[in-house]
């Protein structure tokens, strides 16, 4: 079965990015490489928010890329523009059909309100989380409250120069 991975950046204190969208907190140390996940995975899941913030990053373009992107959003009409691929189902429905296709993993890329809905439909299977030695204090959450209590098992931990740690979890069902 193709797993569910929900894996990103975060503060000490849990948030993706400040209040306006920034990611400037976020850093990558030489030691690092993300080339071991990106070889597991060829579907990315990200929210309408995620995509504008991607975007604005970028300069306007997403990166080439062989993965296949989608984006839930309820304000975009379903289908393909610009090199992703709307959705505006419930995440249930969408990975129920995407999990027929063979392929390998699928990353759930952010934001914390499309990573709610995963996470109430039970559908997380891993959680890869870089974190980055800093304090917001505010800030877009990760996790917003909303969901019901996941239980998950300690796979890896890993610590990188400048205090990243990289942490892997895996869902523990019964």
């Amino acid at each position: 079965m193709r797993n569910v991975v929900l894996g990103l950046g975060i503060s000490l204190d849990g948030y993706i990015a400040r209040l306006d969208g920034a990611v400037d907190f976020l850093f990558m140390p030489r030691d690092y490489s993300m080339a071991p996940f990106f070889a597991t995975v060829d579907t990315a899941i990200m929210g309408r928010k995620t995509l504008v913030a991607g975007l604005k990053m970028s300069g306007g373009s997403l990166p080439r890329s062989n993965m296949a992107m989608y984006v839930f959003s309820k304000r975009k009409p379903p289908g393909e523009r610009d090199g992703v691929i709307f959705v505006n189902e419930s995440p249930a429905t969408f990975l129920r059909k995407l999990r027929k296709r063979p392929g390998k993993d699928i990353w759930l890329m952010g934001g914390g309100e499309l990573a709610r809905a995963f996470l109430k439909a039970d559908l997380v299977d891993r959680l890869y989380l870089g974190v980055v030695p800093v304090l917001l204090g505010r800030g877009i959450p990760l996790f917003p409250s909303g969901f019901p209590q996941r239980d998950f098992t300690l796979l890896e931990n890993k610590s990188y120069s400048k205090g990243l740690i990289a942490l892997k979890y895996e869902r523990s069902r019964k």
